[in-house]
C-alpha cells in the first residue's frame, strides 16, 4: 500500500495560508505532509517564501493527525547542523512524535544569501555527510565538541529531547547521495521515480527503509486553467537536479525555461480533474518501488479548490489503485 501525502509548497503561499492547508488535508484523509524549506521562490510568479520552521511549529499545533516533513532542509549553509537538530528536536516534541527530518545538500538558490559561496557538489556531499553526523551525535543527547573538516561545534548539547528523535531522511540524485542515505538514513527521499535510485540505496544499506516520492499536479475543472498556472509557476521542474541545484535567482530560472511551452509541461504534469491521469502519473513511483508519494498541487490560491476534489474523487481513485 502507498501512502498519499500533502505538499505544504511555501513558495507559493504564505504561513497562515499554509497552515490553513495542511489544516484541510489532514481532514481530506491525507496519509502525511512534507514542507519545503525554501528562502527564494523558484520562479517571481510563486510568490511566497516564508520560513518554513514557524510555519511547521504552527501546523504542529493546529493539526493532530497528520505526519509532518521537511522536503528538505539543507543543514549546511543557511543553517548549522547543531541548530538543525535542535529545531528538529523541537518539532518532534510539538508534534508529538510526528516528525520527520528531511535533509538534502541544497540549492544555490536558497544557500547562497549568507555569503558562502558554491562548492562542488562533492564537497557539498562531504558537508551534508558531516551535518548529519552532528545532528545524530545531539539526537542522542550527546555533549558534543567537534573541529570538522567543514564544521565546528563547541561544547553543543540538546536539553529539549524527545524519546524518539526525528527519522532521518536523505535527499538523493545520483550514487554518491544514494551511498550517503544508505548508510545514514532511516529513509531516501527523491523527486523522480527513477528504480536505479532505490536500487542504488538498498545496496548501501537502505533495504527495506521508507521511500518518499514527490509529484507536482495541477487540479482544475478547466484543464486549459490548470496547464497555464503549471506553466507559469512550474516550468522549471523538468530541468533535472543537475540544474536547479545551481541556478542562484528565481530570474535565473525564469531565463533558463523561457522555450519550455505549455504543451511541455502538460506532458509531464498531469492536469485538469480526471482522476485516471492523476493516477497514471502516481503509477510510475508505484512501480519503481516508493512507498510514499507527496503530491504537489501547483498554485496557492488553488488549494481549497483541490483539497475538497482529493477528498472527495483523488485519494479514493489513487487507494483503489494503489491501497
Amino acid at each position: 500500500m502507498v501512502r498519499i501525502g500533502y505538499t505544504m509548497m511555501t513558495e507559493q503561499a504564505g504561513p497562515r495560508d499554509l497552515v490553513d492547508h495542511v489544516v484541510r488535508a489532514e481532514e481530506a484523509g491525507f496519509d502525511f505532509s512534507v514542507t519545503s524549506d525554501h528562502f527564494f521562490p523558484w520562479l517571481r510568479s510563486q510568490g511566497h517564501a516564508p520560513y518554513a520552521w514557524s510555519v511547521l511549529g504552527a501546523a504542529a499545533q493546529a493539526t493532530s493527525r497528520i505526519p509532518l516533513m521537511t522536503y528538505v532542509t539543507c543543514p549546511t549553509f543557511r543553517y548549522h547542523p547543531a541548530v538543525v537538530a535542535q529545531k528538529a528536536a523541537t518539532m518532534q516534541l510539538l508534534s508529538e512524535g510526528r516528525f520527520r527530518l528531511g535533509l538534502g545538500s541544497g540549492e544555490n538558490l536558497n544557500e547562497h544569501v549568507v555569503g558562502g559561496g558554491w562548492p562542488s557538489v562533492d564537497v557539498r556531499h562531504e558537508m551534508l555527510e558531516e551535518a548529519v553526523e552532528i545532528i545524530r551525535a545531539l539526537f542522542e543527547g550527546r555533549h558534543v565538541t567537534r573541529h570538522g573538516a567543514h564544521f565546528d561545534v563547541d561544547s553543543a548539547r540538546l536539553w529539549d529531547l524527545p524519546d524518539e528523535p526525528p527519522p532521518i531522511g536523505i535527499a538523493v540524485s545520483g550514487d554518491r547521495s544514494c551511498a550517503l542515505a544508505g548508510r545514514l538514513a532511516d529513509l531516501v527521499i527523491a523527486t523522480e521515480p527513477e528504480p536505479g535510485l532505490l536500487e542504488a540505496f538498498d545496496r548501501h544499506g537502505g533495504a527495506g527503509k521508507p521511500r518518499v516520492g514527490q509529484l507536482p499536479v495541477s487540479h482544475d475543472a478547466d484543464r486549459d486553467t490548470a496547464v497555464q498556472r503549471a506553466h507559469a509557476q512550474f516550468r522549471w521542474f523538468g530541468s533535472g537536479w543537475k540544474v536547479n541545484s545551481e541556478l542562484p535567482h528565481p530570474d535565473s530560472f525564469d531565463a533558463a525555461t523561457r522555450f519550455v511551452t505549455p504543451d511541455d509541461v502538460a506532458a509531464s504534469i498531469p492536469c485538469g480533474d480526471d482522476p485516471e491521469e492523476f493516477v497514471e502519473a502516481v503509477r510510475p513511483y508505484v512501480e519503481a518501488g516508493f512507498t510514499e508519494v507527496a503530491l504537489v498541487q501547483i498554485g496557492g490560491d488553488a488549494q481549497p479548490a483541490y483539497l475538497d476534489w482529493s477528498e472527495k474523487t483523488l485519494l479514493p481513485a489513487l487507494r483503489s489503485a494503489f491501497g
